[in-house]
């Protein structure tokens, strides 16, 4: 039973998947951290694979960049392949200067500059918020890592290139949103249509208020991190 975008068959996935934007990424984390991986979809290189960690049956799927993408991909493996749990694992631009990079940033709630959430309802607000059995498990776990860790919003812009520049920022900071990133409040409407649980887990790699970038080789450390946290809270609260 595949679909327009995932050429997998019933049971291809597992019940839990992690959701790169990078299909690349999505290789490298099967390839590093799972066992006995199986390729099931290569769709416009839009990679998905499944294998185990410490025993239990877990999938990564790319999801591409933005609202959109994300909204696709995660409806298909939600109501066509019976996944019950997806976890956005990727990065964020912090806009508060006590967030640094590295830091690891948990989507309590996710604001957007989006209209597909006040569509869902009809065009009244949506309140795009995580699973919070699945927060409480990776938080949890970064406590016993002592991984830095800020619980709270985020704010998923349409844009990349921001027109309206540090304005926006600033606005942002002065409503209590930690970062900014392109892609949780899709998945979070999703999860709520269908009723799955998600969650966003994402690395700080840019400082917005104070110009920092990290470096590729920074981006795979901490990155690292944040995906063997993710894994871990997932294991143990499967």
């Amino acid at each position: 039973m595949s679909t327009p975008h995932l050429d997998a068959k019933p049971g291809d996935y597992a019940a839990t998947v992690l959701m790169p934007g990078d299909p690349l990424r999505a290789r490298f984390i099967a390839e590093r951290y799972l066992d006995d991986v199986v390729l099931v979809t290569e769709v416009r290189n839009m990679l998905g694979f499944t294998g185990t960690f410490r025993g239990t049956r877990l999938s990564v799927q790319g999801s591409g960049m933005g609202v959109p993408s994300m909204q696709i991909y995660a409806t298909e493996l939600i109501d066509q392949f019976d996944v019950e749990r997806i976890v956005r694992v990727g990065s964020c631009g912090a806009i508060r200067d006590d967030i640094d990079l590295g830091d690891i940033v948990v989507a309590l709630a996710a604001g957007t500059d989006s209209s597909v959430n006040r569509r869902r309802l009809g065009e009244r607000d949506f309140p795009a918020v995580a699973d919070y059995e699945l927060l409480k498990a990776v938080v949890d776990e970064a406590e016993r890592k002592n991984l830095a860790t800020r619980v709270g919003s985020v704010f998923t812009s349409d844009f990349f290139y921001e027109p309206a520049g540090s304005t926006t920022f600033d606005l942002l900071e002065r409503y209590g949103f930690l970062a900014v990133e392109m892609e949780a409040a899709g998945l979070y409407g999703v999860a709520a249509e269908y009723g799955a649980a998600a969650l966003t887990v994402a690395t700080v790699s840019d400082q917005i208020k104070r110009d920092e970038k990290m470096t590729a080789e920074q981006r795979q450390t901490s990155f690292d991190d944040m995906i063997g946290l993710v894994l871990d809270a997932l294991v143990d609260s499967a």
